[in-house]
Formats: structure tokens, C-alpha cells, sequence
């Protein structure tokens, strides 16, 4: 199990691989496709963005309202690809991580390793959970957006897996070739 603080660092990255398990600690910041589509039309209008891309993670995750004495609501990942077309663009512009549930398509895996950046996977359906492991919640960005408005989080071991790293290793394949050839003694 490794522990990760944000930002993350070239170093930091070179050592993941995929199928590493990992705490997740410090700030990360919200974003699906609503908020993602307006990143990238500030960074091709050479625009400045709503945080700094450099060394950040993005969470693909639209929380829910907080309950009462809780900062966040369930806070689970959505569905990677629906963004990779995004992820290229953001990953040139500096974003280093990114965190959601599910493969991703070649343009992004080929992006990740090209722009040496990391992604996490989080587990689907546990977003009671995993809101557990946020203790700030702060609006920052696209209020209109209602839950998919841009939120900066401080989390505390927030755990992830490494889907898929610098070297082109992806955890999916990597899953089914071990369950392809697996059975019972």
C-alpha cells in the first residue's frame, strides 16, 4: 500500500504501476463532463483556469448534498470514459491524475503515458463510503452546474488502485488475463 500526498511529482509517478494500491492525501478537485468541456474551452482560449492544472488530480464525481454534520455527500466515481476525450488536452496542459471507475480508451491511455500522468480507480457503488475520506468540500467553480460544479476536496486516504500507468500497463487487461487462465485447485 503506498501514500500519496498531492500534488503528485514525476518521481512519485515513475514509481506506480498498475494494480498498486494507494492512499490518496491532500487536495484534489472535481470535475465531470459538463465542467470538463468548460476547462477546455478556457485552455484553448488560452484562458486562466479556475485552479492550476500542474501536478493535480481530477476526481470524475458529481457528490451529492451534504447530510447534515457531514462536508460531503456520497462522493463515488463516474463512468472514466465518458471523459477521455477531454483527457488528452488537460493532460498537456499539466493534470497529472485522475480518478474514476472504469477502462479507459487508447487516445487516453496513450496520452497518459505520453504526458507520464496516472490513473486511479476507485470503486463504483461505494460513495458513502469513500465521502468518509473527504474532510473539506469548497465550491470553487460553475455553481450552475449543481453537482457537477467544480469542487476542490482535501481528502485522507482516500483509497485507489492504479489503473493505468506511465509504462502502458492497464489494470482491466491486466485482470482479465489473470482471471482468463485462473480456476479452482
Amino acid at each position: 500500500m503506498k501514500c500519496l500526498t498531492t500534488p503528485l511529482t514525476d518521481e512519485v509517478i515513475n514509481d506506480l504501476k498498475a494494480g498498486d494500491e494507494a492512499f490518496l492525501n491532500g487536495i484534489i478537485y472535481t470535475a465531470r463532463d459538463a465542467a470538463h468541456k468548460k476547462l477546455i474551452e478556457l485552455i484553448n482560449q488560452d484562458t486562466p483556469l479556475p485552479f492550476p492544472l500542474e501536478g493535480q488530480i481530477i476526481y470524475y464525481v458529481g457528490p451529492t448534498p451534504a447530510p447534515p454534520g457531514m462536508v460531503i455527500g456520497a462522493a463515488g466515481p463516474t463512468t472514466s470514459s465518458r471523459l477521455d476525450l477531454y483527457t488528452p488536452t488537460l493532460l498537456k496542459a499539466g493534470l497529472k491524475g485522475m480518478i474514476g471507475k472504469g477502462k479507459r480508451n487508447k487516445e487516453a491511455i496513450d496520452a497518459i503515458k505520453k504526458y507520464k500522468a496516472i490513473y486511479f480507480v476507485a470503486i463504483g457503488g461505494a460513495g458513502a463510503l469513500l465521502s468518509k475520506c473527504i474532510y473539506e468540500a469548497k465550491l470553487i467553480a460553475y455553481p450552475e452546474l449543481g453537482p457537477e460544479a467544480i469542487y476542490k476536496l482535501k481528502v485522507r486516504d482516500l483509497p485507489v488502485f492504479v489503473g493505468n500507468d506511465i509504462y502502458g500497463n492497464d489494470l482491466y487487461e491486466i485482470g482479465r488475463l489473470r482471471y482468463q487462465h485462473a480456476s479452482c485447485p
